[in-house]
Order: C-alpha cells, then structure tokens, then sequence
C-alpha cells in the first residue's frame, strides 16, 4: 500500500518512537523509509564578528542534533532491513520543509510525532503536526504516546 514513507525527527522521545512505527510499517509493507530533520535559520543577525561565531556555533550543533537523530531512524531501519534515506534542511517554517520533502521524495506517506522537542504537553496536537496535517497533500500518520 504504501512504498515511501517520510519520518521527520527532532530526537525527541515522541520522533523516535514514530520512528519505531514507521520502519515496523515500512517492513510491512516493502516501503523505504527517509528521514527529515528540518532546521530553523539562525534566529539573529547580529553585527560584528560575534554575530558569526553564533551563527557557527549554532549550525555546528543543529548539524550535531540532526546526525544524531537520523542515525537513530538509520539504525532502525538497518536492524529491520529496510531501505533508508536521509536528509537535513533548513527552513524558517519547519512545517514547509517536512512537506517540500515529502514532495521531493515522492513519499505517499507522513509518519510522525504529536510533539516534538517544543510541543507544549497541554496541547492535543504540536503545532507543526498541526500544520503538516493540515497542508499535506499525501497522508499522514500521527503517533500519540
């Protein structure tokens, strides 16, 4: 039914178990998995040589987050012996980056999180979940836990 599921990833404890479900669904179903950390623009410009050292400090440890979090869903999947893929972009909307992948890859299906590492606990749904559900053109697959 399905042959390319997206699972997008902060590290959070809710990503990596909608990664869990999504390579478990991907053995299912003969589907390849890619995984998609989508990193937010520096969140100052400042002035002055200050401005750069946090400006690389900053991508140095998204850059950090990001491999770790992927190698996670990669291990996964290796384990499960389902073919993966991943990915890391930046955008300022990181809603629009898991969609622009989703797009790119031609994935038929969205596997991730209710939260990610922002969500607010008192929230149904984090607020690019809600986003990804409500602009998605492919399905989307929420795993709440």
């Amino acid at each position: 039914m399905f042959t390319h599921i997206l699972v997008p990833t902060d590290g959070s404890e809710k990503a990596q178990i909608a990664a869990e479900k999504a390579v478990a669904l991907a053995k299912l179903h003969g589907a390849k998995v890619t995984a998609v950390v989508v990193i937010d623009p520096f969140p100052y410009i400042g002035l002055g040589e200050a401005s750069a050292f946090g400006l690389q400090a900053y991508l140095a440890e998204a850059q950090t987050m990001a491999a770790r979090s992927l190698d996670t869903v990669r291990q996964l999947s290796e384990a499960s012996g389902v073919p993966f893929a991943a990915d890391t972009i930046e955008r300022s909307a990181v809603f629009e980056g898991i969609l622009d992948t989703a797009t790119a890859e031609a994935c038929d299906l969205i596997v991730m999180g209710s939260h990610g590492h922002s969500g607010v606990k008192a929230l149904i749904l984090g607020s690019e979940t809600q986003k990804v559900l409500t602009h998605s053109t492919v399905p989307v697959l929420v795993i709440k836990s």
